[in-house]
Formats: C-alpha cells, sequence, structure tokens
C-alpha cells in the first residue's frame, strides 16, 4: 500500500492550531505510517506549537486582512500572490493525498492552491458563524466538516457533515484527576475554584476584571487558576502576591490544562471554538465573554448557541469589569445553577469529532484500510 500524504493548515490562533493537530493525531493514530505536513503563517504561533506537537511545518508569507485600514492591507495583495506560488511548490514537491483547512487565513492559499491542482480538500469550520476563509474555499472544497447545526447558510449543503470540533487529547476523564489537580496548582480541596482562560492570547476585558476583583475573590474563600497570556502577566503577578496565601494564582500559559480542569468548579472563558468545544466535552459549568474583536462577532455567536439552550451564562465584554466576578461568586456557590449549565452543556458535545474527521480525510485521499483497524 502506497504511503499515505496529508498537508494540514491553519492558525493564527490556537482555535485553528489545536483541532488541526488533534486531526494529525488522529490521523497518525489510524495510520501510523502516515506522513503529514503542516503550512502555516510565518512569525505565527503555529510556527511554534505544531514543531512541540512532533509535526513538520513550512512557513508561507501571508497575512490576515485588517478590519480597519493600515499600509499593512495594502501589501496583502503581494503576500497572497507570493504564497500562492509558494504553496502550489509545496504541493507539487510533497503530493498530497488530501488537504485539509481548519481555517483562519493560513489555510487560504493552501487549500486554494491544492483545489487548483485536482488535490481533494476536506475544511473544518469550527464557529457557528462561518469564517471569510472557509466561505470562499467552500466552493472547491470537497466536504466541510462543521460544529454547528443550520451551516448550511454558509456552505452547501450536500458537502457538509456535523462532527464537532475536535479537542486535545488529554482532555478526556479529567474529573478524575481532581486530587491530583488540587495538590498540583497546591490549592484547598474544601474550597471551591474558578478557573479563569482568555484564550491562547489573553483576553483584556476579563484580565482587567479578575484584577480588580481578587479582593471579592479572596473574601469568599474562592480560589483562583488564571491564565493571562503574555502582555498581563506581569501586572498579573504584581497582582496576586499580596494574595500569596489565599490560593490565587496567576499564569501566563498553562500547559496541564487537563489538571486546570480538573481543578475547577467553574470556568471563565471567551467563547472561541475550540474553548467552547472543551467546555461542552467536559461538561464544565462557565461564564463565556466573547470577543468582540474577531471576525464577523462569531464569539458572540458561539456563546449564545450555548446561552439560548441554557448551557452557560454571557457576560458581555463591555460588562466585564462591573459583573463579571459579581456573576462568578454567585455561580461557584449555586450548586443547582452549576448542576443545571453541566447537565445542559453536555448535551451539545461531541465526543469523537477527531475521529469522524480523520476517517473523512482518508476516504477523500482515497486510502482504504483493513475494516475496523485502528478505528
Amino acid at each position: 500500500m502506497k504511503e499515505l500524504k496529508i498537508i494540514l493548515s491553519g492558525g493564527g490562533t490556537g482555535g485553528h492550531i489545536f483541532p488541526a493537530v488533534a486531526i494529525a493525531n488522529e490521523l497518525k493514530r489510524i495510520v501510523p505510517s502516515a506522513n503529514i505536513l503542516f503550512v502555516g503563517a510565518i512569525g505565527k504561533m503555529e510556527m511554534e506549537k505544531v514543531p512541540a506537537a512532533g509535526y513538520k511545518i513550512i512557513g508561507v508569507p501571508i497575512a490576515g486582512l485588517q478590519r480597519k485600514f493600515t499600509w499593512a492591507n495594502l501589501k496583502l495583495p503581494f503576500l497572497i500572490v507570493k504564497s500562492l506560488f509558494k504553496t502550489r511548490k509545496i504541493i507539487r514537491d510533497f503530493r498530497p493525498d488530501a488537504v485539509v483547512g481548519t481555517g483562519g487565513y493560513a489555510s487560504g492559499p493552501l487549500l486554494r492552491a491544492a483545489t487548483s491542482m485536482g488535490v481533494p480538500a476536506l475544511l473544518q469550520e469550527q464557529n457557528s458563524y462561518a469564517g471569510i476563509t472557509n466561505k470562499i474555499l467552500s466552493k472547491k472544497a470537497s466536504k466541510i466538516c462543521v460544529a454547528y447545526e443550520g451551516m448550511e447558510k454558509f456552505f452547501p449543503e450536500q458537502k457538509i457533515i456535523l462532527t464537532g470540533n475536535p479537542v486535545r487529547q488529554d482532555l478526556k476523564d479529567v474529573k478524575s484527576n481532581r486530587g491530583e489537580a488540587l495538590d498540583f496548582f497546591k490549592l484547598d480541596k474544601n474550597k471551591k475554584t474558578v478557573l479563569v482562560i482568555g484564550g491562547s492570547l489573553g483576553a483584556r476585558s476579563i484580565n482587567e476584571s479578575i484584577g480588580s476583583g481578587l479582593q471579592r475573590l479572596a473574601d469568599n474563600s474562592i480560589q483562583l487558576i488564571w491564565q493571562t497570556g503574555k502582555g498581563y502577566y506581569q501586572t498579573a503577578q504584581q497582582q496576586v502576591a499580596k494574595f500569596s496565601n489565599k490560593n490565587i494564582f496567576a499564569f501566563e500559559f498553562i500547559t496541564k490544562m487537563n489538571l486546570a480542569y480538573a481543578a475547577a468548579d467553574i470556568v471563565i472563558s471567551r467563547a472561541g471554538a475550540s474553548s467552547v468545544s472543551e467546555l461542552c466535552n467536559l461538561a464544565m459549568p462557565c461564564i463565556l465573554v466573547p470577543s468582540p474583536n474577531v471576525a464577523e462577532d462569531h464569539q458572540a455567536k458561539n456563546a449564545m448557541a450555548l446561552v439560548n439552550k441554557e448551557a452557560a451564562l454571557l457576560v458581555k465584554d463591555t460588562d466585564a469589569l462591573s459583573n463579571l466576578v459579581k456573576v462568578a461568586i454567585a455561580l461557584t456557590g449555586d450548586n443547582a445553577q452549576k448542576e443545571k449549565l453541566s447537565r445542559n452543556i453536555s448535551k451539545m458535545a461531541f465526543h469523537n469529532s477527531a475521529n469522524v474527521i480523520a476517517k473523512e480525510v482518508l476516504k477523500l485521499a482515497g486510502y482504504s484500510i483493513d475494516e475496523g483497524a485502528g478505528l
């Protein structure tokens, strides 16, 4: 049997990178000999995160369109052309059986080049409101894997497969690790714990709200695991220093997210697709603070998909400073509300998304395996 070759692309934020890596990992689990290559945007976080996951990545000089006028937008047509030439060369040299795009501008040139060269392409759209790159690419894509119902308003209906979003493999059965998690973060098992995650790049409104509310959290005997992102970390360190005996901790980036979730009673989060999918899979009671600084306001739409089913609470970004800590304290102490949110959010989970998507990739690649082997 010939060697299976797959190229994956998607990046700019963890929300595009983690699903791509999860799909790659599942492909390697099913077909251990698979040759997998990533293509990303030079200077973006995928150039660091993908090699850390054990995969080779080639960078192309693509950039995103800025919503307000900047001189950088004038360079964009030249970057697109340059990236298309480079991705065509990558495809000629690597000769993939199929390509996968998980969204973000990094995936645009690769999938555009691949489909023009006759290589089958699969799109994975994480959000409830499709991104502009995927909407453009959908016309030539063979299959489109989505996480929400009703996506036929963006994509050709006959191409859509409802799969959910892949989540990181270390986030299964995390609650069984609660004792280990409490020890790892040096937390008190008799106190409630709030986990704050603002996304891979941090979240200014969430950070400022938590920073201003540390005293109230401490006064209510609430412990805190706070991922700040790089930009706010030094400020947060100074803010938590006076609460060192209250189990209030700030981290630039949490590498052991499985343990962070295991220790948490509730989660405060942005409403990026990957974060929402993780919260659904883990049945976590959560407060979502959608970022207003994203294309098509898709985080607000992701959040409302949960809020409308009483599966999450919502605090608007503009209200975070005045309301977020107050809502968090109330929810932490309300066991009935936590149980209801947990029950409802669990109904929205897809537990085998990476496997379903990987199978579709194999079908597109024309790669057959023994019935049931590796699946």
